[in-house]
């Protein structure tokens, strides 16, 4: 028997790899893989999807795919501290998209136009009672009421917004512009009762005809520190400075104000305080600025408008008009050790931002209910507290205390409520792998600007609490939008469909991507490797 020429063989070798003709190794499948910036959205938004309506100019179903996850996009494109960014591929191409921009603009455009947010399920008969109108109460009453339950929140502010409206500047969110997205989760059904503070739970849940309720009381309760004080009226909280400015009560800090802590609020409090009058804002913090609780842009932003930031220092005695402080130094681990050198300062103020805990006292009376050493409470995978028919989330229970985690929690616990009221249990649905930038086939891209929001010039920001930050154009929008890479979701760019060389891909039509013919396919990889933003897989052939 007679062997092949050597040069057959290799070439057949080389079929059996490349997977051409009837001998495919390997087949194209279409995929959706997680891009970074769903992954990274605690709200749960499905970002890409919401892009990539915007980004072809379909404004209302951008904002109609945004609600489905979060009810306050003009709130978060103004206040989240937009952690997708910090994820997002295009990053590591020039600069991450804008997600927190095209979100406020969409926001901020639904509530011109009036769009409304829409209830999907028929009535349940079942009723919820969510305690707090903060961010995690408003987000668990509107996905319940989208899902046909009756929601009463009651809070025990005069206003809803919780620590959106009393713990948050106006010159980073308007009061209008936080009322106009609550209003459309009233406009829902959605009853709220303010001026209530809840003491008796379970009294109120019985008297009610309540099914079950979520506890989504805010932090509102300041932090304390022991630091001797001869003159006690001079040191106030940085909370109740912030709840007394939107108020209408402005307490009187003087010409000489400063600030103890290094986390966002410290920032607020002494912004708020050049914007009363203060000639002199000055930050006290115990450890330096890369061990900052604040992220970078507020401490930025605190700088350009004056306030001035004395790292690794703190505060050992308030004496009269006097200070005595003690200045630092981190040891291996970043833990700040005193140094035994004192300076004094003067001020005719001392604002306190050391950290805000849930005032979750009421919640002891409650047969069941265990708390952590901190005061928060202890809730199972499914949110519920020792007490059945009771969840709890946002800052009444241990994690991050962001707007954005809040609102996720709320939407996290409104799923589990769901299923309670019906008698299932919710799972949360497998999630799709990742993809990183250096998984994308990306062709030649030229830089494409950012489109950066206008701020008002800092001598301009102290004159009163006007909004600093300027939102985007339609123009802006759009472009900015554009800009998003779909990582690792088709959005129909037709490199695959251009480059199959056996004409093997068939177009289904807008919105509905792509279709192998497989008994042309042969398996070379061609539209793998022109794929943009790898929504494409090499798979073996099945045997």
């Amino acid at each position: 028997m007679s062997s092949r020429p050597s040069d057959v063989t290799a070439v057949i070798d080389l079929v059996a790899v490349r997977g051409t003709g009837p001998v495919r190794a390997q087949r194209p499948v279409y995929v959706d893989l997680l891009p970074p910036c769903n992954d990274a959205c605690p709200a749960g938004e499905n970002i890409q999807a919401w892009l990539e309506h915007a980004r072809s100019g379909r404004w209302r179903e951008a904002w109609l795919t945004l609600v489905r996850d979060n009810p306050l996009p003009a709130v978060h494109g103004r206040v989240c501290y937009h952690p997708c960014e910090d994820r997002c591929n295009r990053g590591a191409l020039d600069s991450a998209v804008s997600i927190h921009a095209v979100e406020r603009y969409l926001g901020d455009r639904a509530a011109q136009e009036g769009w409304q947010l829409a209830v999907e399920a028929p009535p349940s008969g079942k009723r919820v009672l969510v305690v707090g109108a903060g961010p995690s109460g408003l987000s668990a009453a509107y996905h319940l009421a989208r899902l046909g339950h009756a929601v009463e929140i009651h809070d025990a502010g005069p206003l809803p917004g919780g620590m959106m409206h009393f713990g948050i500047p106006a010159y980073r969110l308007p009061r209008a512009d936080l009322m106009k997205e609550i209003r459309q989760i009233e406009a829902m059904g959605v009853k709220i009762v303010l001026d209530h503070k809840v003491e008796d739970l379970l009294d109120e849940k019985a008297k009610g005809g309540f099914d079950a309720a979520f506890v989504a009381i805010g932090a509102h309760l300041s932090r304390r520190v022991d630091i001797p004080a001869r003159d006690a009226a001079r040191v106030l909280d940085a909370v109740g400075l912030l709840r007394g400015v939107d108020a209408g009560e402005p307490p009187r800090l003087g010409r000489r104000v400063v600030v103890y802590g290094g986390g966002n609020t410290a920032m607020d409090a002494a912004r708020t305080a050049r914007r009363l009058g203060a000639e002199e804002a000055l930050i006290v913090y115990h450890r330096d600025r890369a061990h900052m609780p604040a992220h970078a842009f507020e401490a930025d932003e605190a700088l350009e408008e004056g306030v001035k930031i004395k790292w690794l220092t703190s505060i050992k005695e308030i004496v009269g008009p006097s200070l005595i402080v003690e200045a630092m130094e981190l040891d291996a681990q970043g833990r700040p050790q005193p140094t035994g050198r004192l300076e004094t300062l003067s001020a005719d103020a001392v604002v306190l931002a050391l950290g805000q805990q849930a005032d979750s006292a009421f919640l002891r009376k409650i047969p069941g209910t265990e708390f952590f050493p901190d005061g928060t409470v202890k809730v199972s995978d499914s949110m519920m507290t020792g007490h059945t028919g009771v969840f709890a989330g946002g800052d009444a229970v241990p994690g991050e205390r962001t707007v954005t985690a809040a609102v996720g929690h709320g939407k996290k616990a409104a799923r589990h409520i769901d299923a309670w009221l019906r008698g299932s249990e919710w799972r949360r649905p497998p999630r799709h792998p990742g993809v990183s930038f250096d998984m994308l086939h990306l062709p030649v891209y030229s830089d494409a600007a950012r489109s950066e929001q206008t701020a008002l010039p800092p001598s301009q920001r102290i004159d009163d609490f006007a909004e600093v930050l300027a939102g985007l154009t339609q123009a802006e929008a759009a472009f900015e939008a554009k800009r998003c890479l779909s990582c690792g979701n088709c959005f129909e760019c037709d490199q695959c469909y251009a480059a199959c060389p056996e004409q093997a891909i068939e177009k289904l039509g807008p919105g509905r991507r792509y279709l192998y013919l497989y008994d042309r396919c042969t398996g070379c990889a061609v539209c793998f490797h022109t794929c943009p933003c790898h929504a494409i897989e090499m798979v073996p052939e099945p045997k």
